[in-house]
């Protein structure tokens, strides 16, 4: 059965014990500094956002027909029946495809590194494949943040707003977004008023792409695709850079 995290901001305190299980999982630093950090980077896997008096969780979403494995030549990317998205960079060619691919924008690059890889959450897929919950999960001292089977959480996620309609957003997030997501949300208010994207398809990416490639003869999709394949790619890689320019 496929497995997943249920995050319910409602519960949430803040107190980012999550984020330093994450840099203790990943070998990564975490201090003062890198914990007043709220958005994710190659050294920070997830991240705590403030949003009024109110808190957020970013991390990968592990998505259930992920567009970023999809579009990666060399298959470093792959979606694992017990639900994470792994990463093997080993295979990495640094094409960072995954990066322009991504809806929720998650994957970071090693800008800093001379040997540059992508890094992203993977839902400790390790820990999960030896039965233990997520470094997260573990650490959270309030239960805001829970690892289990997706269909149990969405069960508990019903459960709670059933429970206290007056306290939930009626809304699990990640149910549908993109074809659905190994991580889901629980809020207070609508999901936009946490940082979470609202504006995307309920239609996985990748089905998407390739059935609009279908209807495009294969002549011409071939040389317009490869073409206009190059010219987007070249362009959103110079915005992906700026943007991680502006992270460091």
């Amino acid at each position: 059965m496929s497995q997943a995290i249920l995050y319910d901001s409602t519960l949430c305190i803040g107190c980012k014990a999550c984020e330093a299980a994450c840099a203790e999982r990943w070998g990564l630093p975490y201090n003062q500094t890198i914990a007043a950090e709220e958005q994710i980077s190659a050294h920070k896997l997830t991240a705590v956002e403030t949003h009024g008096e109110r808190f957020s969780r970013r991390l990968c979403m592990n998505c259930l027909k992920p567009a970023g494995v999809s579009v990666c030549p060399v298959g470093a990317l792959q979606k694992t029946a017990l639900g994470p998205v792994v990463y093997d960079g080993d295979k990495c060619m640094g094409c960072r495809y995954c990066m322009q691919a991504c809806p929720f924008q998650v994957p970071s690059y090693e800008w800093n590194s001379r040997l540059p890889k992508m890094r992203k959450c993977d839902m400790c897929f390790e820990r999960q494949s030896h039965g233990k919950q997520t470094a997260c999960a573990e650490a959270c001292p309030v239960g805001a943040t829970l690892n289990g089977e997706r269909d149990e959480l969405l069960a508990e996620a019903r459960r709670r707003i059933a429970a206290k309609p007056g306290e939930y957003y009626d809304r699990i997030y990640g149910v549908h977004e993109v074809g659905g997501t190994s991580v889901l949300y629980l809020s207070a208010v609508p999901f936009e008023q946490i940082g979470l994207r609202v504006n995307l398809p309920n239609e996985p990416l990748p089905e998407t792409t390739w059935r609009v490639l279908e209807l495009v003869p294969d002549v011409v999709s071939t040389g317009s695709v490869l073409l206009g394949g190059i010219w987007w790619i070249t362009n959103r890689r110079a915005e992906v850079a700026k943007k991680e320019g502006r992270r460091k």
